[in-house]
């Protein structure tokens, strides 16, 4: 068997942890045609859990119908989404810089819970995991707000912030996986990866 995965995921922070395990991959990401922001809509009433893990799942059906399109050799394909909640609140990632301030401040002096979801498909057979962590904030003035906005750090991150930036300066605890919390949880990556018959 390839001792190898295919990566559907265009997240830098992904691929840095899964080099970090050792692992070997392969990036299988989206065509231009795919219209991927689509699969991360919020449904009606969802929680947080059910969302994080529903829209893993649709981005797994999509790469693996992009495999089989691609007439690709065949491997596992890892999956991965991440979202932030404040109780039954989803926070993704924010439209603009405006939207990126109004997470921060609702976020500001909270203790949030930060989901990441992931899924490895072997064949027809899927095995899936779920990290939950959680994460505290000081309270942010609005100028530290501004700032922390205008360094483009939380464009494209869930919450609108990267727990391995800037923000960490304003982080009073953490609690559960840190690697969780950037985007795939290794410990769970790892089991997950060991039962589809990879080597780590």
């Amino acid at each position: 068997m390839n001792n190898f995965v295919y990566l559907a995921s265009q997240s830098p922070r992904r691929r840095q942890l899964l080099e970090q395990l050792g692992v070997r991959y392969e990036l299988l990401l989206p065509d231009s045609s795919e219209d991927t922001e689509a699969l991360e809509v919020v449904l009606k009433n969802e929680t947080p859990v059910a969302y994080v893990k529903r829209v893993t799942g649709l981005k797994l059906d999509a790469a693996a119908a992009r495999l089989k399109q691609r007439q690709l050799v065949p491997a596992p394909i890892l999956c991965s989404d991440t979202t932030v909640a404040l109780g039954r609140t989803i926070y993704g990632k924010p439209d603009d810089a405006r939207d990126a301030a109004r997470m921060l401040r609702e976020l500001a002096g909270c203790t949030h819970r930060v989901l990441t979801a992931v899924t490895v498909q072997q064949g027809r057979r899927r095995f899936d995991a779920l990290s939950t962590s959680r994460v505290s904030f000081d309270v942010l003035t609005a100028a530290q707000i501004r700032a922390y906005v205008a360094s483009g750090e939380p464009m494209g991150k869930a919450g609108a912030y990267a727990v391995q930036g800037k923000v960490a300066m304003h982080i009073t605890h953490i609690s559960g996986s840190y690697s969780g919390i950037m985007g795939l949880p290794l410990r769970e990556t790892a089991l997950l990866l060991r039962a589809v018959g990879l080597k780590i």
